[in-house]
């Protein structure tokens, strides 16, 4: 029982190490992603809040007829439930590289402190150069969504709530979540498990609907369940390969392929381009 603890202990530690993505259930999300060459990805969904700072190159957001350019140094907000087609660039050292900050959304439907005067986010705001404050304040959050063994969750969701007051200060507000459409619910169901054989009578059971009533929706909203489960996997592999040094047999693994293979087929068709292109030098 000892070296079987030693040697997870060993193994957390190296994943640790080797991700720089991280998930605090009921807090939220953090992650430093980069890539070394110039990539557009379509259809990207932003399902919560989110603040993303890029250090190096070049992200723009393309939304209808919006378009959204943050540089080195700048940020931008998002809100929830918005789907982009992203571009990044490389800055002329040759690296693109960004960290996001995303909020659990029982946060902000339980932060208090929006001026009235301040209208709902609407797709995203650039914010400009990030400055000392408000630099320190999404260091802190990030540092408390990773440190899950010396900061509570009370403490971190009040450091993720601190980075809303400085937004707030410059006129950005975040809406409470509306009720997610079943598009959504099965998304983020989805999210929860990518590695798991999923069928419509186990999503629907878990959803607590008829597999008649599941796919009605579903085709209301213009999807259906085999897009929604390919497109969660493709989109949660992408972050793994901008963020993580696994090898893509592991990540492949982790979304609920067995084969690389194919794998690799299914994220070409998905965003156009090999995993192994997100790596290249």
């Amino acid at each position: 029982m000892g070296m079987e603890r030693h040697e997870q202990d060993k193994q957390n530690r190296q994943d640790r190490q080797d991700s720089a993505l991280v998930v605090r259930q009921g807090v939220g999300l953090s992650a430093r992603v980069g890539q070394r060459r110039d990539l557009r990805f379509s259809r990207i969904v932003v399902d919560r809040p989110a603040l993303i700072v890029v250090t190096h190159g070049t992200k723009t957001l393309h939304a209808d007829d919006r378009q959204w350019s943050i540089r080195g140094g700048e940020g931008v907000a998002i809100a929830g439930g918005q789907t982009f087609d992203v571009s990044n660039r490389l800055s002329d050292d040759g690296l693109y590289e960004a960290r996001w900050l995303i909020w659990d959304p029982a946060i902000v439907a339980g932060f208090d402190r929006w001026p009235a005067r301040i209208p709902p986010l609407a797709g995203a705001a650039s914010l400009g150069r990030i400055d000392t404050q408000l630099a320190g304040a999404f260091e802190r959050a990030v540092d408390a969504i990773q440190d899950v063994e010396h900061v509570p969750d009370e403490v971190a969701r009040h450091r993720l709530a601190e980075v809303l007051v400085w937004l707030s200060l410059r006129g950005i507000r975040f809406a409470p979540a509306d009720t997610p459409g079943m598009a959504t619910k099965v998304r983020r169901l989805f999210e929860t498990a990518l590695d798991r054989r999923w069928t419509a009578a186990a999503v629907a059971s878990d959803l607590a609907v008829s597999e008649a009533t599941l796919r009605r929706r579903l085709a209301a909203e213009g999807t259906a369940l085999g897009a929604i489960l390919a497109d969660v996997r493709m989109s949660f592999a992408m972050v793994l390969l901008q963020s993580t040094r696994y090898p893509v047999q592991r990540i492949a693994l982790e979304v609920g392929y067995e084969s690389a293979s194919r794998f690799a087929i299914r994220f070409r068709e998905r965003f156009g381009f090999p995993p192994t292109a997100i790596r290249r030098c």
